[in-house]
């Protein structure tokens, strides 16, 4: 049996690193939570539908209020890390956020929580905003293990998440949820 993290050899490449340095100590308000956890929020903030659930594996807090990420399983591939990445709001909304987890790895690494709300998610940092703790070492962590670098502008990031997932996505979970 494996000890790893997930099925998801980038998700188990950051829970080591985040073993190491601290939850939420790297980027804003994040931390990998239990994969694919049944108590995450979803049946119990969305939808109690097996094919709702079935179609989301949820993986970490997004945000200090409780938002949350999950990979959307919109077809059957192998590869789960190329699966969009879906964060849900607190307080409502749910947004394809990237096209894949390296992406969302990019995101993390401008180091702000996403506001999410019915409308919209963004990111926002103020020039005076002091980075966490571990940030420096998560942006040489990112370029070191998959030779990334932070999103310069995240909302470009998620603007083609959303052109390329969003319709399908909305489409999806519009079975499901009714707002």
């Amino acid at each position: 049996m494996s000890n790893d993290y997930s099925p998801v050899p980038e998700l188990n490449a950051l829970k080591a690193f985040q073993d190491r340095f601290g939850y939420e100590s790297y980027s804003e308000c994040f931390g990998l939570d239990d994969w694919n956890d049944p108590d995450s929020g979803l049946a119990s903030g969305w939808s109690k539908d097996p094919k709702f659930l079935s179609g989301l594996l949820p993986f970490a807090r997004a945000t200090g209020g409780g938002s949350f990420y999950a990979l959307w399983k919109i077809d059957d591939r192998a590869d789960l890390a190329t699966l969009p990445v879906i964060v849900f709001g607190d307080e409502g909304g749910e947004h394809v956020i990237a096209r894949n987890v390296r992406e969302l790895f990019q995101l993390l690494a401008f180091d702000s929580e996403p506001s999410v709300d019915h409308d919209e998610v963004f990111f926002y940092r103020d020039e005076d905003d002091e980075h966490t703790a571990h940030h420096d070492d998560y942006v040489a962590w990112l370029d070191e293990t998959f030779g990334l670098a932070p999103a310069d502008e995240p909302d470009d990031i998620v603007a083609a998440a959303q052109e390329e997932f969003g319709g399908p996505f909305a489409t999806w979970k519009s079975q499901y949820l009714s707002w």
